[in-house]
């Protein structure tokens, strides 16, 4: 499933969006689970010019690959 946000955002409003829509999901399809997400950012400045992303050693940036969110013991356990 593709979804795509058009208009050049802010992160905070880029976030909101992509919050809203995956709550939509939810309601909208009873979407309850996901294998997994690939997302695309187009960094601008601004001012709708494309800028490169660089991390501290100054090496261009181009993918990131992350494990989905920190799991508690709580969640182990079903303390919850």
């Amino acid at each position: 499933m593709q979804i795509t946000i058009r208009g050049e955002l802010t992160i905070p409003q880029l976030r909101q969006a992509i919050y809203e829509q995956l709550h939509d999901l939810e309601d909208s399809f009873a979407l309850g689970h996901s294998l997994g997400a690939t997302l695309y950012v187009n960094p601008s400045d601004g001012l709708g010019d494309p800028v490169v992303v660089r991390g501290r050693d100054g090496r261009k940036i181009e993918k990131l690959t992350i494990d989905g969110p920190y799991k508690c013991a709580a969640d182990d356990y079903k303390l919850k």
